[in-house]
């Protein structure tokens, strides 16, 4: 293994070197069902996000090698089986759109484990500009015309927290196995999940790795290689408790006559799994991956699949 992948990487990075590190990064991600060419449109079909980090001293911490500030902001776009359904019999998935904004800070230990916490106000339904993004896209790009939208979650203003925790099993010099976890709590989405994350190639330890969201460094840090270039693979099993996209506003009622608001029942336990490859150098990050997902309400026909790619720019 070591023979067939070794040359190829080296050419992307510089072993055990002092690399010119930077304390801040903005990233832009895309999702889409379309990337990954099956020509399908439907459940979760569409999510764009903006990232700002910054990367916080730790000089005189006895536990800590990385701390990172973060804020994010992103919407997400969810469709049933397909984004154009001739009748509520076809809505095997509610619409739904999510629009948040959000801060987390990422501790990241010399132990090579991180905790990181955060929390997030979103808005769902038709004030979060879901189905106005959607006909955006179809209209001015030559895609069908969306039909549907009448069916949407309702408005709903709701506060999220989350946290995240990971931790390095084993390496060898080409590859290694972290166990990952998260969980959600909030009037939107509340829920947990675990699994592992499996990496071979060249990267650099989980406190200062794209995989942890800590390639953006406070001061000089020598890295086990300048470049990161590998690929992983991450199941997760995922505990469902509650989620506003699929079963409406907490609080909300939804038992309105006149309303055509359609909800769904969640499937409690959803696997997932990711695969993709990370390349990074002193200045940018790219990340492709796929996603593969069981069903997440129980009316749903069909399994969700999904493409997402990542561009980080590091700087100061």
């Amino acid at each position: 293994m070591k023979k067939l992948f070794l040359p190829l990487l080296l050419i992307f990075s510089t072993t055990c070197a002092l690399a010119q590190n930077h304390s801040e990064e903005f990233g832009i991600q895309s999702d889409n069902d379309s990337y990954l060419g099956q020509g399908n449109d439907r459940y979760y079909t569409d999510g764009l996000y903006f990232f700002f980090k910054h990367a916080l001293d730790v000089k005189g911490s006895a536990t800590l090698q990385n701390k990172v500030l973060g804020f994010d902001l992103g919407q997400k776009i969810f469709n049933p089986q397909s984004g154009s359904v001739p009748s509520a019999d076809f809505v095997d998935r509610p619409f739904a759109g999510f629009l948040y904004a959000g801060a987390n800070m990422n501790y990241l230990y010399k132990n090579e484990s991180n905790l990181k916490i955060g929390a997030q106000v979103a808005i769902v339904g038709p004030a979060s500009g879901g189905e106005a993004a959607q006909n955006f896209v179809h209209n001015n790009f030559g895609f069908y015309k969306t039909s549907g939208w009448q069916y949407q979650i309702k408005n709903d203003v709701e506060l999220n927290l989350s946290g995240e925790y990971n931790k390095l099993i084993g390496r060898d010099s080409l590859v290694d196995l972290s166990f990952t976890s998260y969980g959600n709590l909030g009037t939107g989405i509340t829920g947990a999940g675990a699994g592992l994350l499996f990496r071979i190639g060249l990267f650099n330890q989980l406190f200062n790795s794209a995989s942890t969201g800590s390639s953006v460094i406070a001061g000089n840090a020598v890295l086990a290689h300048k470049h990161e270039f590998f690929f992983y693979y991450r199941p997760t099993a995922n505990f469902v408790g509650y989620d506003a996209t699929i079963q409406g506003g907490l609080f909300s009622k939804h038992n309105d006559p006149n309303s055509l608001e359609i909800t769904g029942t969640p499937q409690r336990f959803v696997l997932s799994n990711q695969v993709g490859f990370t390349y990074s150098t002193s200045r940018w990050l790219f990340d492709a991956t796929a996603i593969f997902h069981s069903k997440d309400t129980k009316e749903m026909a069909h399994a969700d699949q999904w493409g997402s790619a990542t561009v980080y720019y590091k700087f100061n």
